[in-house]
């Protein structure tokens, strides 16, 4: 007996829209505060090790900030709006959310 799967079947998914999906939640799932250094405690950034091109994309959408040179910056500042989408993200593919726990507090 087959089981029964809330996933989309394989046709109906965008590759493209797929890999802009990932990306964001690895990003927030990967994100970290430096509060001691220079931001705010709830200021989040993640290293940049994903396409060029996606992060650009995620940029555009104010979904992420790669600073005044981004091809200089190892990191992405993840804004509030980046970090809703990233939540909302989380929920449609049912994937849980968490915080690390070296994370600050």
């Amino acid at each position: 007996m087959k089981e029964e799967s809330n996933s989309l079947p394989i046709s109906d998914i965008d590759t493209q829209q797929a890999i802009e999906d990932l990306t964001m939640m690895l990003l927030y799932l990967s994100k970290f505060s430096e509060p001691d250094r220079f931001s705010e405690r709830n200021d989040y950034y993640a290293w940049k090790g994903y396409p060029f091109g996606m992060l650009n994309k995620l940029d555009e959408k104010d979904y992420i900030h790669q600073g005044s040179h981004p091809s200089r910056s190892k990191s992405v500042y993840i804004t509030p709006d980046g970090l809703e989408h990233a939540k909302e993200l989380l929920k449609k593919y049912h994937i849980a959310d968490w915080e690390r726990k070296d994370a600050p507090k």
